[in-house]
């Protein structure tokens, strides 16, 4: 144990504090949706505890919240998370990261350790992407455009003007109000792995060289609804052939085309018109395509459109393909990545230089100012569950790396 080390009971405290709201009781998951009820009361809650720490809290025009520790003027290190959930999601994603930054700087504050470079504990909104994107870290960057607000909505068609609008809220607010670069000296984020990488290896975390690019395509197959007993099968424009032929050849292209981080999975399909004794006519579905390296990206996708449009031609289909969102991999701060593997030494823990295969909010960070992401271990790799979890003593080891490595980052002279 490093002679200045978080308080794991308060810590532990803190996360229990988020997680009252929007828990289901029946399932054991969260339900903290982006801009829902139990959402903006998960922050209201935060900042009535960072102002009860003392911190200078302020929220901006989306309600990413900041909680200030050290200097009142002058450029700060961004440390945090957010605390919005899936549907039904696990009590670990995010929130852990925002309960550890609050905790350092409570150790800090305790230890009479003042930082020379401010703190600001940050909780960034609307990160799981109900909205098809990060709009919290977007908006603190800077990088948040009219075209992206304009047709924002989710999947039962609200749109986040309108979400945003039932809490006196406005996205459009938001433009041009990014931070500046000579505002923000670093971002740190400490997260779950929502993988079965440490785990197995029996590390105690990882420190992120990279986050992978996403592209997600959404297809739609054409064919004729028929009756199932009727129509020979060799006469059949069966949709869910098509869509049964994409998915057998996944594998194959990744292993022409990929490479040990590509990851593609159809995680979204239906059926029109969805009924037993009929050849499906229609099928939907979303292609979503990870890798950090963007060159592998764009070959399993034309590798994917390709096997597409033979699937088509051999069912007798028309078929679609829209590219439906783009996110672009990103290298994170080497730098940073050093200090804290330097840090990580320092405190005998064993650190796994590793990309992410899940975006984060350090990856839209990055693009304002240097930042980091550390992984802990995800029991058995489970994430967006309410099976998530991760083990207190790996939480316990993570937070005391964030707590050097922010004491070590506050000093003017960081050697």
């Amino acid at each position: 144990m490093p002679s200045t080390a978080i308080d794991l009971e308060r810590l532990r405290a803190l996360l229990e504090g988020i997680n009252q709201y929007g828990f289901n009781g029946e399932t054991g998951g969260y339900n903290r949706i982006g801009y829902s009820d139990t959402d903006m009361a998960a922050r209201d809650w935060l900042l009535d505890q960072m102002k009860n720490d003392g911190l200078t809290v302020t929220r901006d025009s989306v309600y990413n919240l900041f909680g200030r520790y050290g200097p009142e003027t002058g450029p700060s290190i961004l440390v945090g998370s957010h605390t919005d959930t899936v549907p039904e999601g696990g009590g670990f994603d995010g929130s852990l990261g925002v309960a550890v930054a609050l905790e350092c700087v409570r150790t800090m504050r305790d230890a009479n350790l003042t930082p020379e470079i401010a703190i600001e504990v940050v909780v960034t909104a609307e990160e799981e992407g109900r909205f098809g994107g990060m709009l919290g870290s977007q908006t603190i960057a800077g990088t948040l455009t009219r075209e992206w607000i304009d047709k924002s909505r989710d999947a039962d068609g609200t749109t986040l003007v309108e979400a945003m609008n039932a809490h006196g809220l406005s996205p459009y607010d938001a433009l041009g109000k990014g931070r500046k670069a000579e505002d923000a000296v670093a971002y740190l984020e400490l997260h779950i792995e929502q993988g079965p990488v440490l785990e197995s290896t029996g590390q105690a975390v990882g420190i992120v060289h990279s986050v992978a690019g996403v592209r997600n395509l959404r297809v739609k197959f054409t064919g004729k609804a028929n009756h199932s007993g009727t129509t020979p099968m060799n006469l059949r424009a069966d949709a869910f052939a098509g869509l049964a032929r994409v998915g057998a050849a996944i594998p194959g292209i990744i292993d022409r085309h990929g490479g040990e981080n590509t990851r593609v999975t159809i995680g979204k399909a239906d059926l029109y018109p969805n009924f037993i004794h009929t050849v499906p006519g229609a099928a939907e579905f979303v292609i979503n395509i990870r890798d950090t390296d963007p060159a592998i990206i764009e070959a399993v996708r034309e590798a994917l459109e390709a096997e597409i449009g033979a699937a088509a031609a051999d069912n007798n289909l028309a078929f679609d393909i829209a590219e439906q969102s783009r996110i672009e991999p990103v290298k994170l701060n080497t730098e940073l990545s050093e200090l804290l593997h330097q840090e990580a030494d320092r405190l005998g823990l064993d650190a796994r230089s590793m990309p992410s295969g899940a975006g984060h909010d350090a990856q839209t960070m990055q693009s304002l100012c240097p930042s980091a992401l550390m992984f802990i271990p995800s029991r058995d790799g489970v994430s967006h569950s309410p099976e998530e979890w991760s083990d207190w003593p790996d939480i316990e080891k993570g937070a005391n790396l964030m707590l050097a490595a922010l004491i070590r980052l506050s000093k003017a002279d960081r050697t």
